[in-house]
């Protein structure tokens, strides 16, 4: 250790390549109950007398609701506490509370453990909290990208699985089964070296603090993806200014007048949220209205090809994307309306195939130029309130886009939700290259 009596602080612990991969395979792990059983509730709820799984759309956003509600409470303990013992924390609330659900044995209790599910969870927003405190910049947002990597792939592969596993185990049992994933998850994360700010302060032999606030080195740069110019960390123009909450950990110098505002982050994290998801429930019903007699192996593949294309090309658009965020999500939002709208005509498999991909470009840029702006927000911010806030924008739109889709189905048909997303997508494309437009306008104005 080094001699804090001089006034040399403690460094901070920069996170490696390995330590990054390590946090998303745990999230990894631990999401696989969460994405892959939820599908299944369906088979689960007549063990559980419900008998025609009536129960079925209330319960699978159970989770989402109260994993809303707890996330920024978790990530300002985060920033109090410490990040790791809060990452921790999540892991073991995880396994608890699939244990419960595992154990279950009626709906009252079962809906009691997804309740406790989405109030001790919360392992996104705290591993990404934790990387915000040990990253920065193209770092953080290349870390970001690869976490939401690990959620598509759980996505994908989960259901899979379980389904695989169906005939020897029930799904209901296989949430106390999975429970070992986050059991493991947690040791792993012990570890892991603790995140900035989750050590105590360091003292001088008279038991005073050191007089200097620490400044960090900079975070090792993660791999596959072109390394960060000058202007890697540019802001998106257009954006105004957010007030920046106390931070007890001073990390860099004030921001710029054209960094993202954290209004504009929340309102655009919930419209891509509600954009996307909506078309998730009644997708397969829509592809057999469609295509009648397509198996579901095939069903399964065309709802898997947008997480898909973000595994393939996620890196590659944080390359081209982190120092034009703005330009991305607008393209992202753009694809996104093209590719939901044009799954209403869709009437073949090869047409399916290419509104799904469609799909699968805005999803990718979306996410990806998202990340970007959530890392320059993060600069000089609290990260575990900042990373809890925006998942609870996100959960709450997964929560409106999911009533919304069952809304809409029972009125006008499984078409509905991917109008109305197409719908949402179109007014967020307007609202976010519109102001740069007229920011553009103005400069030009004033430059004649």
């Amino acid at each position: 250790m080094r001699d804090t009596a001089a006034g040399a602080p403690e460094p901070r612990p920069s996170l490696g390549r390995r330590q990054v991969h390590a946090v998303a395979g745990c999230y990894f792990v631990a999401s696989f109950a969460a994405l892959g059983l939820p599908p299944f509730l369906t088979e689960i709820l007549p063990e559980l007398g419900d008998r025609d799984a009536s129960w079925a759309g209330v319960l699978y956003i159970v989770p989402t609701v109260f994993a809303a509600v707890g996330a920024p409470l978790w990530g300002r303990l985060a920033d109090r506490f410490g990040r790791k013992r809060l990452l921790l924390r999540a892991q073991l609330g995880l396994a608890v509370s699939f244990l419960l659900a595992g154990w279950a044995e009626s709906l009252p209790a079962f809906t009691v453990a997804l309740v406790l599910q989405g109030i001790l969870g919360g392992t996104y927003a705290a591993s990404n909290g934790y990387l915000g405190a040990a990253l920065e910049g193209p770092e953080l947002s290349r870390a970001l990208t690869l976490m939401q990597g690990a959620a598509r792939a759980a996505l994908v592969l989960a259901p899979i699985v379980v389904g695989g596993l169906s005939p020897w185990i029930s799904p209901h049992r296989q949430y106390a089964l999975l429970a070992v994933l986050p059991l493991t998850a947690a040791l792993l994360i012990t570890a892991l070296p603790e995140s900035r700010g989750d050590r105590p302060a360091a003292r001088t032999p008279s038991g005073s603090p050191p007089p200097a606030a620490p400044t960090y080195p900079a975070a090792s740069p993660l791999p596959a993806a072109a390394p960060a110019g000058p202007g890697a960390q540019a802001a998106p123009a257009g954006l105004a200014v957010g007030a920046a909450p106390a931070d007890p950990v001073p990390r860099s110098p004030a921001r710029g007048a054209g960094t993202t505002s954290l209004r504009g982050l929340y309102a655009l994290e919930f419209a891509f949220v509600l954009s996307t998801v909506i078309s998730f429930p009644y997708l397969i019903s829509l592809i057999e209205e469609r295509i009648p007699g397509t198996s579901p192996a095939v069903s399964g593949i065309l709802f898997a090809l947008p997480h898909l294309c973000y595994l393939a090309t996620a890196m590659w658009v944080h390359s081209a994307f982190h120092r034009r965020p703005r330009l991305g999500l607008g393209l992202g939002f753009a694809c996104i309306a093209l590719g939901l709208a044009g799954h209403g005509p869709a009437h073949s498999l090869a047409t399916l195939v290419a509104v799904r991909l469609l799909l699968g470009a805005g999803l990718t840029l979306g996410l990806v130029c998202l990340a970007v702006m959530a890392s320059d927000c993060a600069k000089g911010r609290a990260p575990g309130g900042l990373f809890g806030s925006i998942e609870f924008f996100s959960k709450a739109g997964a929560v409106v886009a999911g009533l919304a889709a069952a809304a809409g189905n029972g009125l006008y048909g499984p078409t509905a939700p991917v109008l109305t997303g197409t719908a949402v997508a179109l007014v967020t494309v307007c609202a976010t290259v519109l102001p740069a437009t007229k920011l553009r306008s103005l400069r030009t104005r004033w430059s004649r």
